[in-house]
């Protein structure tokens, strides 16, 4: 079982990368091997403070209402959807989703080389990813040499989907072999011990319930019989 899991190197949150390493006898969460050549991390990405700054910019124009989905549980991925992420008008969602897309260019340019150390962990051990917060598909790109990779993509925001799209095509990433779910972290809708990784970058910063969000990845991801 893998999961990983990248924040900005000053996120209070995680390590720049946390491995789930899961056996028959044992289970762990452990930092990247030190006896292994350490990666080089970026500097601080002030991308969270941006996610942040664009809903703080717009939320006068916006009924939104807090979110309570610690307090009230539910196994349907709908209405927790709509609990964590409240409908927005299609408007605001386009606008985050384009300026997500338009503003995290030159990260992403920045951080490819640290980002493709840690995807090459992936191929040949995983063919079925779950991507919480896939965005508008930065991460794609890194999938598109495996074809047989199937990557299941969580964003909350739908109109995220046709970036993610155009972003798997741009790479050669087969239509087949993505699959965009319009969900939350905290209620994904796949079934238990149906992937083999969980990949998260700069998203649990976004996460209403981090907690929860977790847990659920850890059902949802198989386990190595070794």
């Amino acid at each position: 079982m893998a999961l990983l899991l990248h924040q900005s190197p000053a996120s209070p949150l995680l390590q720049p990368l946390a491995s789930l390493k899961t056996t028959q006898n044992n289970s762990s969460l452990a930092a990247v091997n030190k006896q292994q050549p350490s990666l080089p991390v970026p500097r601080f990405c002030s991308c969270c403070g941006r996610r942040h700054f664009l809903e703080a910019a717009t939320a006068a124009f916006l009924p939104i209402l807090p979110s309570n989905a610690s307090s009230l549980p539910s196994d349907d991925y709908s209405d927790m959807l709509n609990r964590v992420h409240p409908p927005r008008p299609d408007w605001y969602e386009e606008f985050y989703a384009s300026s997500m897309d338009s503003g995290m260019k030159s990260y992403e340019a920045e951080i490819a080389g640290y980002k493709s150390q840690i995807f090459r962990k992936l191929k040949g051990n995983a063919k079925r990813v779950l991507e919480l917060g896939i965005g508008t598909g930065p991460n794609l790109e890194y999938y598109a040499d495996n074809k047989e990779v199937q990557v299941f993509g969580v964003d909350p925001n739908k109109k995220m989907e046709t970036y993610a799209r155009a972003a798997a095509a741009a790479v050669g990433l087969p239509s087949k072999n993505f699959q965009f779910i319009e969900a939350v972290a905290e209620a994904v809708p796949l079934d238990d011990a149906s992937v083999d990784a969980v990949v998260g970058t700069l998203v649990l910063c976004s996460v209403k319930d981090v907690n929860m969000a977790l847990k659920g990845a850890f059902s949802i991801v198989r386990l190595f019989k070794t």
